[in-house]
């Protein structure tokens, strides 16, 4: 059986040309193209069948990405949603994760890497890029990563502020701590993560409960 899959985007083209690539892959059928959160609300309540997997387009009319996320979450909590971005801004991609997101996307993604993140999205329920480039570039035995990591409370206040839109500067400040200090927090949670960069952190923070949303 295929896995259903929805795609939210403003740009009819994009979404067109985005449905025939999912078509390609074999196991995926779309069921639901919408132009915006309330142009989908619209479509489901006329019966459009709901998908396992929505697609959704960061900015958007009438109803943004953010927004969407939310009522999905809110309505749909067993949906997999995967935020779709233009660009890598840490802030809206941090945003759309804590809106509900388990993924995050560049519209520029490789269709391979694409196809291999729906899948692990449909089997393990998210997908991390950045933890997975990293994991990839490891030895061969270095192991497989523990579910779930060991930090300390500096590091969980850490992380806590990371998950926001605040400078590593301003968390310095408001740790009460160097900028040093901070950079070190940073580097040890990569590490720990398996992770390289903040959004990466942050997904796993997130995914793992380690943060309060």
């Amino acid at each position: 059986m295929k896995t259903t899959i929805g795609i939210i985007d403003d740009h009819v083209l994009f979404s067109k040309s985005l449905g025939l690539m999912l078509d390609s892959f074999g196991n995926y059928e779309v069921t639901i193209e919408a132009l915006n959160g309330m142009d989908l609300q619209d479509k489901i309540g006329k019966g459009r069948k709901i998908p396992s997997i929505m697609l959704i387009d960061v900015n958007m009319p009438v109803m943004n990405g953010m927004d969407t996320a939310r009522w999905l979450n809110n309505n749909y909590p067993q949906m997999k949603l995967v935020a779709l971005s233009m660009n890598d801004d840490e802030k809206v991609i941090i945003d759309m994760i804590k809106a509900g997101c388990c993924a995050y996307m560049l519209k520029e993604t490789h269709p391979d890497e694409l196809e291999k993140a729906l899948h692990e999205i449909d089997t393990k329920g998210y997908y991390n890029a950045d933890a997975s480039n990293t994991q990839a570039r490891r030895a061969p035995n270095a192991g497989v990563a523990k579910e779930t990591v060991a930090i300390n409370d500096k590091e969980k206040a850490f992380l806590q502020y990371a998950c926001s839109d605040l400078t590593y500067k301003q968390i310095a400040a408001l740790m009460h701590l160097s900028e040093r200090t901070i950079d070190g927090y940073r580097e040890v949670l990569f590490n720990k993560m398996n992770v390289q960069s903040r959004v990466g952190l942050a997904l796993e923070a997130i995914r793992q409960g380690l943060v309060a949303l």
